[in-house]
């Protein structure tokens, strides 16, 4: 079942081995273990020490982990053995994880410093995060805007003794989100003494530092006592890492040097934004509002403070520039990120077959991102820096500033503009002010720009299980957790405050230094938007064994839920009083579910499984979520295995409730009638911009739902080797979108280009009456008349509409996994684990009827980080173990991504998608055959290993030192990523940090 380009991509992997027989070792996978039964620990035992484990997609215990779904299983020793510190890690190193998944070090999206797992890469809302079996609350910022999910940085690591990740539907079990897959993290039940570890370290160069601690104690045999309760508490703190320390390519881009552009203008035009103002005289058309600036500018640029440059030029206009890199200057590789938490856990035996406890956490993490200073533009003045003179031509600096509020034309105490070089004359006419104002082209260097990110989660367990009479087992849990979020905004520009600073004079452009605090804050104060989510739900099962059959007990179980979310998520900008690119979402829902399993081995070679969930949402629908699954073993050494089922995912909060709201932006070309409307394309009104989407819940929306089946073999030649195989295959429907008619929308509002109006606004109502022809949607906003052709159409700067039901997704490829346990001598052992995820397809309709094929592509570009979905994601991890001497290499591949994306459709609209280098969805980056650029069509592979070595001194007591990407090596570009600088940060951060060290030591006594 293995295709001659898996294998190649084997042999690939064993060419790239770093160690020899070591190299290659990658994941923290600790695989699925076909026909063996895998050893129980205290922390699996029944109340009544049976070795029974519960694996993660079933109600039943088991004595092997190889259930009819696949589950990977990811054990404390092989993370410790892979340098692995925090959840988020460890899961998103599960090949499965594909397209859609958030990395920590992604900066750039509306749930920047949160992480999540995308199974599949069917979305982060489609993957269901547990501890314990039980639920926990979302992060209370979406991605994108209405994707939900638990944040990974929130779940404690040092106290988890395992994670299973079931790669297969799970809806029938556990209802919504878990269309994609399950995580499951399981922690420590018990724990007798004290233990603890330290670390840290950095990267080679100095920078990244990492530092970690973790203590845990408790008192009480469980065994022989009955009880036990223990406390745990961890702190890790990763310093920042910026571009400037991760050096070429990752710190600019200027990419002339390898035949790309350069897009780096910001040392080589006047025009561009930088922190020593610029101006270049214009008009302006009110001497009262510094946004009626004129369009077109003219005569030679002035930069109005020339000191500290580390070096100038001259424009082709004339003037001359301070060089700056504004990428080089302001972007991050890594953000500074803290965390603690605290956990303890009770445990208490009632009776020999029922026991009791009580957990309860919290956690605390915070994310601090730099950005790049906010910029001034002419119908935007806010956000970063503008990308060319032409779409951001600045507001003005007026001529004359007075006091605020008073009329600058007739004001007796008018003074002449300090910063305006072209204002000369303190009695000049309002016909002279207005001719000589001064388009500012400016980032704010002394606002810094920046979010914090403080986000505790609260979260307390309770229950109690056993058995009782003759075959009957139980459980009963109840959950309660709180997310709180703080989200402090720096740098987002008041357009009020702006105003008032411009025209008094307040702010000093020629001096920034010299401005207080006050004026700072009055152009950009700090924001503040505090949400949180909650979650409170009680969960009862029931279950026994019905009779025997020939391959052992047929086992019945029902159950059932009901639970309470809630959300409350304002936003940066409730009261319209910036432009902050922010979302807001609000809810709350009561969700009851009934549910069954039927475990039946009608013979010792054939396994069958079926189970059911009914859920009914307080918003008023329910649905039925079925699954049947078999395993068969006709030999002990092989077996088959293979299920069906049928999943939903509810709408989120965001997407449902009418107070919910998300603002996207797209850059958008006006058609060539509008453009010939404005005198042509040298008119910067008629150049591409940025259209802003505002998308609103929707109550009418159904929940996606989706079918997958998986089939699977496993197969156990020798005792100490193990390998699987399974093929899956999903496809969601209905699936939840912003907007997929924002585009006839758009096309609608400008299809009035070409006809006469007797005025600009005249035109901007036809246009918007024509958006809302279509149903759901409606202008947003419109921008200010032309001043150049004030009867022409203006251009729309929003348009809002509904999220809808539409389209699907659909997915299929293969999971490998092997696993080697050889014992060598009594005192030397060497084991193997591979992880490999196929992805053969992944298909996406967004409701317009065209198929976009995103495997081994950038897309979807728009979902999440914009990573793309790599055909192959493997680990390998080999560990040597010679007494006390342990020596453990991981691997990490990363095949390569072609930088194109069917996200675009070509210009003729046809939806003919032309995914060659040099089709209109080229990557939206050119790449002509036979030119300098196309060899970077492709985002080349990736692969790197992380050295983990390991002395144990003795029982109490062992050290270790970890070199991370051992080889240091260095990440393939990546020019289209949008969420790191030429580099995918889900993919290829390893690649941008370099080689890594850390030294630690553990103790238990």
């Amino acid at each position: 079942m293995v295709s001659f380009r898996t294998t190649s991509k084997l042999r690939l992997l064993a060419a790239a081995a770093p160690l020899g027989l070591l190299a290659l070792a990658t994941p923290v996978q600790a695989q699925d273990k076909p026909a063996a039964p895998a050893p129980a620990t205290t922390d699996d035992q029944t109340a009544d020490n049976s070795p029974d484990i519960v694996v993660t997609g079933t109600l039943f215990r088991r004595t092997d982990t190889e259930t009819p779904s696949p589950v990977t299983v990811l054990t404390s020793e092989n993370l410790a053995r892979a340098g692995v510190t925090t959840v988020a890690d460890a899961i998103r190193s599960v090949s499965a994880d594909s397209a859609g998944s958030i990395p920590t070090g992604f900066q750039g999206g509306f749930s920047a410093g949160g992480s999540a797992v995308s199974l599949r890469g069917l979305g982060v809302s489609s993957t269901l995060v547990l501890i314990d079996g039980l639920r926990s609350t979302n992060f209370p910022l979406n991605d994108d805007g209405h994707n939900a999910y638990v944040d990974l940085n929130s779940i404690p690591f040092s106290v988890v003794e395992r994670v299973e990740v079931l790669k297969d539907g799970a809806s029938s079990t556990y209802g919504a989100d878990a269309i994609g897959g399950v995580v499951n993290v399981i922690l420590r039940k018990q724990f007798k003494g004290v233990m603890g570890g330290v670390e840290g370290g950095a990267a080679e160069k100095g920078y990244a530092g990492h530092y970690r601690a973790n203590l845990t104690a408790g008192i009480g045999d469980y065994d022989t006592a009955g009880w036990n309760l223990y406390v745990n508490g961890e702190y890790q703190r990763d310093n920042r890492a910026s571009v400037a320390d991760v050096g070429f390519p990752f710190n600019t881009t200027d990419l002339s040097s390898l035949g790309l552009a350069d897009q780096n203008t910001a040392d080589s035009a006047l025009s561009i934004a930088t922190i020593n103002a610029v101006v270049r005289r214009t008009t302006q058309s009110n001497l009262n509002d510094p946004f009626t600036g004129g369009v077109t500018a003219s005569g030679a640029y002035t930069t109005l403070n020339l000191t500290n440059c580390a070096g100038t030029y001259t424009d082709p206009a004339g003037g001359i520039g301070c060089k700056h890199n504004n990428t080089l200057e302001f972007s991050q590789v890594q953000p500074l990120s803290e965390k603690f938490s605290f956990t303890g856990r009770f445990s208490y035996r009632i009776s020999n077959d029922i026991e009791l406890y009580a957990l309860g956490s919290y956690s605390h993490s915070q994310v601090n991102i730099k950005g790049t200073p906010p910029a001034i533009r002419q119908r935007q003045p806010y956000g970063g820096a503008p990308t060319t003179a032409s779409n951001n031509p600045g507001i003005v600096l007026p001529y004359f500033v007075c006091a605020a509020g008073v009329d600058c034309i007739t004001a007796a105490d008018r003074r002449l503009n300090p910063n305006n070089p072209y204002a000369t004359n303190l009695g000049a006419d309002a016909a002279t002010a207005g001719a000589n104002a001064a388009r500012v082209y400016y980032l704010f260097g002394d606002i810094p720009s920046a979010t914090e990110r403080g986000n505790e989660v609260l979260r307390g367990a309770i229950g109690i299980n056993g058995k009782f009479g003759d075959g009957w087992a139980f459980r009963v849990e109840a959950v309660g957790a709180r997310d709180n979020m703080e989200l402090n905004s720096f740098g987002t520009i008041n357009i009020a405050g702006l105003k008032k600073a411009v025209s008094t004079g307040a702010y000093n452009f020629v001096n920034p230094n010299l401005n207080t605090q006050a004026v700072r804050d009055m152009i950009a104060p700090m924001i503040t938007n505090r949400a949180y989510t909650s979650l409170a739900s009680l969960d009862a099962s029931i279950a026994k064994t019905l009779t025997t059959l020939p391959g052992g007990d047929l086992q019945v179980a029902v159950g059932g839920q009901i639970r309470r979310e809630t959300l409350n998520n304002p936003g940066l900008n409730p009261n319209l009083e910036n432009y902050a690119n922010t979302a807001a979402a609000f809810g709350a829902h009561t969700v009851s579910a009934a549910y069954f399993e039927i475990s039946a081995p009608v013979l010792k070679q054939l396994e069958i499984d079926g189970s059911g969930r009914y859920d009914h949402y307080s918003e008023g629908f329910s649905h039925f979520s079925p699954k049947v699954g078999f395993k068969f073993t006709p030999i002990k050494e092989l077996a088959l295995r293979g299920t069906f089922s049928k999943g939903f995912r509810a709408p989120t909060f965001a997407e449902s409730n009418p107070r919910s709201s998300y603002p996207g932006f797209v850059t958008y070309q006006p058609p060539a009638d509008f453009v010939t409307a404005h005198g042509g394309s040298t008119n910067p009104y008629s150049q591409s911009y940025s259209v802003g989407g505002g998308f609103s819940g929707n109550p009418n929306l159904k929940p996606e739902t989706s079918r997958s089946f998986t089939a699977g073999l496993i197969v156990q030649p020798m005792p100490w080797l193990s390998f699987t195989v399974d093929y899956y295959n999903v496809k969601k429907k209905d699936v939840i979108v912003a907007g997929p008619s924002a585009g006839a929308a758009r096309s609608a509002y400008y299809s009035v280009a070409a006809n006469n109006y007797p005025s600009g606004a005249a035109a901007a109502a036809a246009g918007c009456a024509a958006v809302a022809a279509i149903p759901g949607y409606s202008c947003g906003a419109t921008d200010a008349i032309d001043p150049l052709h004030p009867n022409a159409l203006p251009r729309v700067l929003v348009i809002n509409g509904p999220y809808v039901n539409a389209g699907y997704f659909k997915t299929q490829g293969l999971d490998y996994s092997l696993e080697a346990r050889i014992p060598i001598t009594d005192d030397v052992k060497f084991t193997s684990r591979l992880d490999i995820n196929q992805i053969l397809k992944f298909n996406v309709d967004f409701g317009d009827g065209i198929v976009r094929k995103y495997a081994g592509t950038i897309g979807p570009y728009e979902l999440s980080s914009g990573a793309g979905t790599p055909r192959f994601r493997g680990n390998w991890q080999n560990t040597l173990q010679i007494g006390n001497f342990s020596l453990t290499a991981t691997t990490y591949y990363v095949g390569r991504i072609k930088q194109v994306g069917a996200d675009d459709l070509d210009a003729d609209g046809s939806g003919n998608i032309d995914l060659s280098c040099a089709g209109s969805a080229g990557a939206f980056y050119p790449y002509p055959p036979g030119g300098a650029q196309a060899k970077y069509c492709y985002i080349k592979s990736f692969i790197y290993a992380d050295l983990n070595a390991t002395v144990k001194v003795n029982d109490d007591f062992s050290f270790y030192v970890n070199v991370g990407n051992v080889t240091n090596a260095r990440a393939p570009i990546a020019v289209t990523s949008y969420s790191g600088i030429n580099y995918l940060p889900t993919w290829h951060m390893a690649g941008v940090i370099g080689r890594t060290f850390r030294a630690g030591a553990n103790f238990k006594f």
